[in-house]
């Protein structure tokens, strides 16, 4: 049973190589690694080209640049495996990431299980340091009503999956962000059958350099609710979006209250009357120039 591991990568040509090792170490053998270079202008190709040499299952594919969800859809079109690991080409597998998935998928005898999905941790940008995940995942964490309507999300290179899913579902190409999260939603929408193996088997990085650290998450919120009206019912996107509005009445009707805590703060009602006496002998003008000064003189 070939695993087919989609590798897309944009200019992280620091991690590409220690990505490539760990597919090249998976104890489970029958794979091929597909590299979907989505118009890098770093030494991905050159990366790339030294591991398709090494081993002819690394298979790279260079295109213009379109976003990760392109480059993923290109790597799923690509593909001839029996079943998908999605792996970010700054993010790593342990080893036995595949093979503990197989092995999941051999037990089952109703030939019904399509996803196994693994836990994660974290780990460091120089690769020294461990840590722990950066939420809780157990088995009852996986459901759609938790991935829709509490914004559960986790990696996609935690999944394992059977690729006849993504005959149906597709990666949003309009997002520049949570479009994992759609398709987490996508899949779990209809209740599948999944296991979950509770050991961490992935590895995402804390990249500063990362996606999720130079594209903001509320960038294409509005297209997240039109993907959203794409694969739910009426009343799962009306529930969501009461839910939704909800939320953000809540967290402005918080900032309002702590913003009138604030401004009943002793710190700040004296501020304000400095502020006056300033303004009352007319020098609020001239220390507004000096703090103008010193900060200026501050950044240089």
């Amino acid at each position: 049973m070939v695993v087919s591991v989609i590798v897309p990568c944009y200019n992280q040509g620091d991690f590409l190589d220690e990505a490539l090792e760990s597919v090249y170490n998976q104890i489970y053998t029958d794979w091929e690694c597909i590299i979907v270079d989505d118009g890098s202008t770093d030494d991905t190709e050159t990366i790339a080209q030294r591991w398709v040499s090494k081993d002819n299952r690394f298979k790279y594919f260079y295109k213009k640049n379109n976003g990760v969800s392109s480059a993923r859809n290109f790597g799923i079109a690509k593909a001839s495996g029996k079943y998908i690991q999605f792996l970010d080409s700054d993010d790593i597998l342990d080893s036995r990431k595949m093979q503990l998935s197989i092995d999941k998928l051999k037990e089952d005898k109703s030939n019904e299980l399509g996803i196994v999905v693994s836990n994660f941790n974290m780990l460091s940008s120089d690769s020294k340091e461990v840590l722990p995940p950066f939420c809780e995942m157990n088995e009852k964490s996986l459901t759609f009503e938790n991935f829709l309507f509490h914004f559960f999300s986790i990696q996609l290179q935690c999944g394992f999956f059977d690729i006849k899913l993504f005959e149906s579902i597709k990666f949003p190409e309009n997002l520049s962000a949570q479009e994992d999260w759609i398709v987490w939603i996508n899949l779990f929408k209809d209740n599948p059958k999944f296991v979950f193996i509770d050991l961490p088997l992935a590895f995402y990085r804390i990249n500063p350099s990362g996606r999720m650290n130079t594209i903001g998450a509320d960038d294409n919120q509005i297209k997240v609710l039109g993907s959203l009206r794409e694969i739910l019912t009426y009343d799962q996107y009306h529930k969501f979006s009461v839910g939704l509005l909800t939320r953000y009445y809540d967290s402005t009707k918080l900032f309002r209250n702590n913003l009138k805590a604030v401004k009943k703060s002793n710190t700040y009602q004296g501020g304000l009357m400095i502020k006056k006496g300033l303004n009352t002998f007319g020098v609020l003008k001239f220390v507004k120039q000096i703090l103008k000064k010193a900060l200026k003189f501050k950044a240089k």
